[in-house]
């Protein structure tokens, strides 16, 4: 059996999200100020927050749908301030749309696109997100095949549904998978439990939570194509 297949996930392992996240909340949030006074200007970030932790209680269907929590979010904090249904659902879907837009100007790991250029030249190459980023409206949209993202599919990571869905999208069997990402239990345990193989990408030097490993752990995503590469000699026949 040989390796066919590359899936990555995204934020953290393609881009760090947080500079990208804290623009995205800076325009929404701007965006508010502007055109829906009273609705944002009594939260802090620990505020916020809370709002935020009160909405998953109270609406835990929308969990691995993180556009729809944020539009119920904004939804919410307008129908507080007073405004009519009408217009707080019309201001929630043009705050999120000022979001999303921030939300995707991602600046991608220096080495990434040369890693993924030359992935690409031999592999099917596929992203698999908890987010909302839309790998096709970045930079590296161009490398990638297939993309699937929780909000689609109806559950996060490390439910069998994402992984499953790559595996029929890209037609081959699991263990012709190799999945990338930055998170033991979302990415590398989820992964692993449906027969694939994992390399963890462990940029901030942490400590393994416990259990079963990954295949290969790596540092940087220059790493990347010799650990598929051993991985890919483990599975390959003896000779003679």
């Amino acid at each position: 059996m040989a390796i066919r297949v590359i899936t990555f996930d995204l934020d953290n392992t393609l881009w760090d999200v947080d500079p990208a996240l804290r623009r995205a909340e800076e325009a929404q949030r701007q965006w508010l100020l502007q055109h829906r006074p009273g609705a944002i200007e009594a939260y802090d970030h620990e505020g916020l927050w809370r709002f935020k932790q009160d909405l998953w209680r109270r609406h835990p269907g929308l969990l691995h749908n993180v556009s729809a929590m944020r539009q119920q979010m904004l939804l919410e904090l307008q129908l507080a301030a007073g405004f009519p249904h009408h217009e707080a659902e019309a201001g929630a879907a043009q705050a999120f749309a000022v979001f999303l837009e921030e939300r995707h100007r991602v600046e991608l790991y220096e080495e990434a696109l040369d890693v993924l250029q030359a992935l690409a030249g031999r592999y099917t190459i596929g992203a698999l997100t908890n987010g909302n980023a839309d790998i096709f409206k970045t930079d590296a949209g161009e490398y990638f095949d297939f993309a699937f993202l929780a909000e689609e599919v109806g559950v996060s990571k490390p439910a069998p549904d994402m992984f499953l869905a790559a595996i029929e999208v890209a037609g081959v069997e699991a263990g012709e998978i190799v999945h990338v990402g930055d998170n033991p239990e979302h990415d590398i345990r989820g992964a692993r439990d449906m027969g694939m193989h994992t390399v963890w990408i462990n940029s901030q030097g942490e400590e393994w939570p416990g259990g079963a490993r990954a295949d290969r752990e790596i540092v940087n995503l220059d790493q990347l194509p010799a650990a598929i590469e051993s991985i890919a000699a483990g599975l390959a026949p003896p000779r003679g």
